[in-house]
């Protein structure tokens, strides 16, 4: 009897044990950083509680960093999305800041002469269109080829149970496509730095000196809300839910909520019948200058239906199928670099059926999984 009280306490320990980030398992981590000069590529997500951000953590346990690295959206995170991003110093810290996003989107040899080890600590959503990815990759290649070792601090991926959509063509290659995975991968970005190393994806197939310090207390089956917002347009859980679905509209004349404080969570456009949803666009936190600007735009509010669990398509295809001119509809680059082929704009302009489109991404989806199985981490 004791024996199974015994047993069952270390399972209820087990299940409500709290999730640790990387940054939060700093004993595997600290050892590594002391008496070393350390670059680090973070921004405002890059917390270790609500009150401390790892560069302040860092600081105060004598590690000594010489260059902040930024990427998109700057290294407090204010930027609009795409909108250049300028070197500058911290106030707070008085530490140098190098923009990654702009015209210099990896380290140089001479920003990395003398740094001794790099850090990296982002929060990724999930998905190949979200540009961390891309940042982290450009990090691996400049640490590989100026010989310098690189530590990824992993976190939770909020939407790590979905592994959906179509694989990457990589003739479609691009900052928000660099690897052939599908939209939804179902990866951390610790598993995926694994990935990007084991594949040989860098240029030249180079690999980096890569560590990965991983969450405590985590699995595949765990729902994660992020404690702060990774970018400007992802304000809440159902906007990283919905954000890849939504997301494949940039490359249409459709609107999904900038300059509204509905990002990610609606959709709509002056090209679709009226309905009882609208909205008009203004230029806010997220976006200075958004699509539709003034202009109602009809549609559909996402913000309350319950989660998904797929890469849903059928908004766009909805949104498609009623507008007032198909040969407006669709942008073919920005949607075909989105999607990661031109077969998805095709098939929709052909009237495919949702099913028949889902069929198409299974034999890409089967030798995906197959291939991250040896870089997954949690179970």
């Amino acid at each position: 009897m004791k024996k199974l009280i015994l047993i069952c306490v270390l399972i209820s320990t087990v299940s409500f044990a709290q999730i640790k980030t990387g940054a939060q398992n700093y004993n595997a981590y600290l050892p590594l950083l002391k008496g070393k000069s350390v670059g680090i590529v973070t921004n405002q997500t890059g917390i270790i509680d609500s009150k401390t951000h790892l560069v302040d953590f860092l600081v105060q346990k004598n590690i000594k960093i010489k260059t902040i690295f930024a990427p998109e959206h700057g290294f407090r995170g204010t930027a609009d999305a795409g909108e250049h991003v300028s070197d500058e110093i911290d106030a707070k810290t008085g530490l140098s800041i190098t923009s990654l996003y702009g015209k210099n989107n990896k380290p140089t040899p001479e920003q990395l002469k003398n740094i001794d080890i790099m850090v990296f600590d982002l929060q990724d959503v999930g998905t190949r269109l979200y540009t961390y990815v891309s940042t982290m990759h450009r990090i691996m290649e400049a640490c590989a080829e100026n010989n310098v070792p690189l530590i990824v601090l992993d976190r939770p991926n909020p939407n790590i149970a979905i592994v959906d959509g179509p694989v990457l063509d990589i003739a479609f290659q691009s900052g928000i496509g660099m690897h052939p995975t599908p939209l939804l991968h179902g990866m951390t970005l610790g598993e995926e730095a694994k990935m990007i190393n084991g594949q040989k994806w860098l240029k030249n197939g180079v690999q980096c000196k890569l560590t990965v310090i991983p969450c405590l207390n985590y699995n595949r089956k765990m729902t994660y809300s992020l404690p702060v917002r990774p970018s400007p347009n992802l304000p809440n859980d159902q906007s990283v839910n919905l954000y890849v679905s939504l997301c494949l509209f940039e490359g249409t004349n459709v609107s999904m909520g900038r300059g509204t404080e509905k990002q990610f969570q609606i959709y709509g456009s002056p090209y679709l019948p009226k309905s009882n949803f609208a909205f008009t666009p203004k230029p806010n936190f997220g976006d200075k200058d958004p699509l539709y600007n003034g202009v109602e735009c009809n549609g559909e509010d996402l913000s309350a239906i319950p989660r998904i669990n797929k890469l849903e398509i059928k908004w766009l295809i909805k949104a498609y199928q009623s507008t007032s001119d198909k040969s407006k509809f669709f942008d073919k680059r920005k949607f075909s670099i989105r999607a990661g082929n031109e077969k998805l704009q095709q098939q929709i302009e052909a009237g495919t059926s949702e099913e028949e489109i889902r069929k198409s991404w299974q034999e890409g989806l089967k030798n995906f999984k197959k291939m991250r199985a040896p870089y997954l981490i949690y179970r």
